[in-house]
């Protein structure tokens, strides 16, 4: 049987550092390298229809929840990462998808 996919769910709750942000920006899509991802949401248009709003959301589908945290533990997103946390306030979500 095979792993079921598992979804990145990254939600942008407020910039605090644009500069730092921009680092982010440019060292996360080095962190691909050989992760199979599938952007599926990439900062598009929202209708919120419950809860807080959001500045951005991104959705990333993986192949196993197991890709998507060897993606996520990876050194290079690690590098990234230290940007993202300075820059900005997310929720980071894995969900095992059906």
């Amino acid at each position: 049987m095979s792993a079921k996919p598992a979804y990145v769910v990254m939600i942008r709750e407020r910039m605090t550092d644009p500069d730092e942000f921009e680092q982010y920006r440019q060292l996360a899509p080095k962190a691909r390298g050989p992760h199979n991802i599938v952007p599926l949401a990439f900062y598009g248009a929202q209708q919120v229809l419950e809860g807080p709003p959001a500045e951005g959301t991104v959705v990333l589908k993986f192949d196993s929840v197991d890709a998507a945290r060897a993606w996520y533990d990876s050194p290079a997103y690690q590098e990234a990462l230290v940007h993202r946390l300075k820059g900005a306030d997310y929720r980071v979500i894995i969900v095992e998808g059906v």
